[in-house]
């Protein structure tokens, strides 16, 4: 992670949370996490510490994944070296990764051009303006788009972090991981990043008890209404509770929910995928690799051989043929 003039402590404090603690519960190699800047000291956000005694920008050359610093005026230029830096690392093929207002330093850098992002939705017009050859996507949490990856703000840099873990882990590790964070294990890139929540007309609104309710019947073929009648509302009001609470559908959640629990069959070695997709409520092993897809990149044979109890080698002729694989499976 590089750290610049102003950089954010909340920030550089989530990438250190998530891939700088050592994670002996998980028995897995874990990440090799390095801050790094362009000076000897850097003045921190509003200047209320120095951090000193951290790696030269040298240190990048040697990362898979290079997180650069947000910035307090994203008008201002990011640092000659800390550009140079970026630069460098996408020309070799790292993961770019950005929070909040480091999608301007990515883009200063000119590694997005062409390429979807976001960033904060209070510097989203600056943005467009600034930089138009940027598909910018002002109205979601964060955005994966393959090997450089932003987040909208510094709260999403969580989710994007936990994302992240869960590409290169799977779902179980990243739920074990999100329940010593105490945070939500996923919400969906594509969420809102700006949600308006008025003030109820009754006191209990929460959508807590119902998803609670639904996340222990995943396995049933839940409907829109079962949810609404759970929660003793109308279907009408119950998409308006999800819009305003969750930013999502209540399909929508459910469609993730049932993913994730998918994925974790699969990370216990549950190999036959008509069983995976009953008991995740996807219904069919072709709904569930359409879904996983969706969500994940991966088929479920893809998926297992990265993520399941005992990996495999991918031979040439398996990643050409997947679906011929899940067939045997299935």
């Amino acid at each position: 992670m590089i750290v610049d003039e102003g950089s954010n402590p909340f920030e550089l404090g989530v990438a250190t949370e998530l891939f700088g603690l050592r994670r002996p519960e998980l028995d897995r190699p874990w990440y090799d996490f390095t801050l790094c800047a362009a000076l000897p000291a850097v003045r921190m956000h509003s200047g209320l510490f120095t951090l000193s005694g951290v790696a030269g920008l040298d240190a990048v050359d040697q990362a898979d994944t290079v997180i650069v610093p947000n910035r307090p005026d994203p008008l201002v230029e990011p640092a000659p070296g800390v550009l140079d830096a970026v630069r460098r690392s996408a020309a070799r093929g790292a993961r770019l990764v950005s929070f909040c207002t480091g999608a301007f330093t990515l883009a200063a850098a000119g590694v997005l051009d062409g390429r979807r992002a976001t960033t904060h939705w209070r510097w989203a017009e600056s943005f467009v303006t600034r930089h138009p050859q940027v598909r910018l996507e002002p109205d979601v949490l964060f955005v994966d788009d393959g090997d450089v990856l932003t987040a909208a703000g510094s709260a999403a840099a969580l989710d994007l972090c936990l994302h992240l873990i869960r590409r290169d882990h799977g779902a179980e590790v990243t739920n074990v991981v999100s329940r010593r964070l105490v945070f939500a294990a996923h919400r969906d890139g594509g969420q809102r990043q700006f949600v308006e929540r008025p003030i109820p007309a009754i006191p209990d609104t929460s959508l807590a008890p119902v998803l609670t309710w639904a996340q222990e019947r995943l396995d049933l073929p839940l409907t829109i209404t079962d949810l609404a009648a759970r929660a003793a509302v109308s279907p009408a009001t119950l998409h308006r509770r999800f819009g305003t609470q969750l930013g999502t559908t209540p399909l929508a959640w459910l469609t993730v929910e049932r993913v994730t629990l998918a994925c974790r069959l699969i990370e216990r070695g549950e190999l036959r995928l008509d069983t995976v997709a009953r008991l995740s409520g996807l219904g069919t092993a072709s709904n569930l690799r359409t879904q996983l897809r969706r969500q994940t990149g991966l088929s479920p044979t893809a998926y297992r051989r990265r993520f399941g109890p005992t990996p495999e080698p991918a031979s040439a002729g398996e990643a050409a043929r997947p679906d011929e694989k899940e067939a045997v499976l299935s």
